[in-house]
């Protein structure tokens, strides 16, 4: 799921460590600049006002992280091709693992939770994932629906190849 290699344009780790006890919230506020690339990074015209609200618990080699990603977001409906707001509200509920403990076990290759990689957790990459899986493919302005093109008769796909034969004989 999240990505280590390269940090995107929201970006906010966090020491998995200094939580007490494994437990504890993070809050995640993009600022406009950082809302604006990601809005560029997801072809969208625009985000705003980009939380990310997370709850923790579990232990330093098991977390399991809790919460919600909101924002609003201008989008263009893919029928009118006008743009318009809509509010993104996606639920989080995401389990990590400290990685370094499976190292070499056969853990390693099975389906295991998402890495905690260092010590840390990135929750600027956490609040862009779910707020990219909030964003709908096929945005709609509301009121709008899609009415498919009647043009007369469809013709037979077939029809010319049913003219050839005719023709052959």
């Amino acid at each position: 799921m999240m990505h280590t290699d390269k940090a995107g344009p929201l970006s906010r780790v966090v020491n998995v460590d200094r939580l007490p006890q494994g437990r504890g919230s993070v809050t995640v506020e993009a600022s406009p600049a950082e809302a604006e690339a990601l809005a560029r990074d997801f072809k969208i015209p625009a985000i705003r006002d980009l939380v990310g609200r997370f709850d923790i618990a579990g232990s330093l080699n098991r977390l399991r992280v809790t919460g919600t990603v909101e924002a609003q977001v201008t989008q263009v409906c893919s029928v009118t091709l006008e743009p318009f707001e809509s509010k993104v509200s996606e639920p989080v509920e995401v389990e990590f693992t400290d990685t370094d403990q499976l190292a070499g076990t056969d853990a390693e290759d099975a389906d295991v939770p998402d890495p905690i990689v260092g010590g840390r957790l990135d929750f600027g990459a956490l609040t862009a994932e779910f707020l990219a899986l909030g964003l709908d493919p096929y945005p709609r302005k509301p009121g709008v629906s899609f009415e498919p093109v009647q043009a007369g008769e469809d013709p037979n796909p077939f029809a010319a190849l049913q003219q050839l034969r005719d023709e052959k004989r």
